[in-house]
């Protein structure tokens, strides 16, 4: 998820200092925090940085991805 997010924000053009800002956080080393899975990320944040980036939350903070482990609890 957080490759994922830091793909997007790339894309755009945009820095972690512009992604700060737009949460309202005092520094980059902030956000850096939240895009590395350190910090979590309120819904309104997601909100927030969904609309800028222009992808659903769904789209940017959840994976269609299956663990092996997932995979195996579900075929025995």
């Amino acid at each position: 998820m957080f490759e994922r997010l830091r793909e997007l924000r790339k894309e755009k053009g945009l820095t972690c200092e512009d992604m700060a800002k737009l949460l309202g956080l005092d520094t980059k080393a902030a956000y850096s925090k939240k895009e590395l899975g350190r910090t979590k990320f309120s819904l309104d944040d997601a909100r927030k940085v969904s609309r800028v980036l222009g992808k659903s939350i769904d789209d940017i903070f959840f994976t269609n991805e299956v663990s092996l482990k997932d995979t195996k609890r579900n075929t025995a």
